[in-house]
């Protein structure tokens, strides 16, 4: 059975589609600028020994052999979420179930994307006795709050990491579908509220209000897509469609 699944960087002399490399586990796969690797990448910014990937079973190991370059390993279905594995860093453990490798090489960036297998986890079951742990974060889904926060969240759950957020005006007329009477101020008093109830500032009732929260809706977004509070499937809540956006609460 393979492990995981490398897809080699474009090149110009590239059919565009390329050939997929599938590794079993314990294989290795070396790539760098050499015939002699397993994965030749002709490009001169790129090392003739430039790293090695491992299939580890449940996961991968990635090997930077070269001796300046920093490497990146993007998942694409995080939002945002990497991991940098520096200049001659062997073994990094790599936990994505699709990366994206980014090499820097002579003013470009080549990318080598490589699927994993579906990860293990615990089966639900019955636990230990005693009192259900409290979560860590309270949002309920058929509130206005969380359409907010998967509205503001959603430009970088649709692909774009880096993508800038929208303003409070975008975020009105990306509710309308499902929520017609938004406003700019019913929008802006949702981001505070989700400030306050995923602490992030205290609220109205504390003493000391503590310092004003700047970049509030950037903290926001940091905080959902790092702790999955808001994902992918989420922003149906956005669509004006189903039961759940006609019986939304008044927030």
């Amino acid at each position: 059975m393979y492990s995981i699944i490398v897809v080699p960087p474009p090149i110009p002399e590239d059919r565009p589609q390329r050939n997929q490399i599938r590794l079993a586990p314990g294989e290795r796969l070396a790539f760098g600028r050499a015939p002699g690797n397993s994965l030749t990448i002709p490009h001169e910014g790129v090392s003739r020994r430039a790293g090695e990937l491992s299939a580890q079973g449940a996961f991968w190991i990635l090997s930077n052999l070269s001796a300046r370059q920093t490497y990146v390993v993007e998942n694409p279905e995080g939002a945002g979420e990497h991991i940098k594995v520096g200049p001659g860093r062997l073994e990094a453990p790599i936990p994505f179930e699709f990366s994206r490798i980014v090499l820097p090489a002579a003013g470009e960036l080549l990318t080598i994307e490589v699927w994993a297998p579906r990860h293990d986890y615990l089966r639900d079951g019955a636990g230990a006795d005693g009192d259900t742990t409290a979560p860590a974060f309270s949002v309920d889904r058929t509130k206005r709050y969380f359409a907010v926060l998967a509205a503001l969240c959603e430009p970088r759950l649709r692909g774009d990491p880096h993508a800038p957020l929208p303003t409070v005006d975008q975020v009105v007329d990306r509710l309308r579908p499902a929520w017609p009477a938004a406003s700019r101020t019913s929008v802006q008093w949702n981001i505070d509220y989700l400030a306050v109830k995923l602490r992030l500032k205290p609220g109205p009732e504390t003493a000391d209000t503590g310092p004003r929260l700047n970049g509030k809706k950037e903290s926001l977004v940091s905080l959902a897509l790092r702790f999955d509070l808001v994902r992918e499937d989420d922003l149906l809540v956005l669509s004006g469609s189903g039961s759940a956006a006609a019986s939304r609460s008044a927030r």
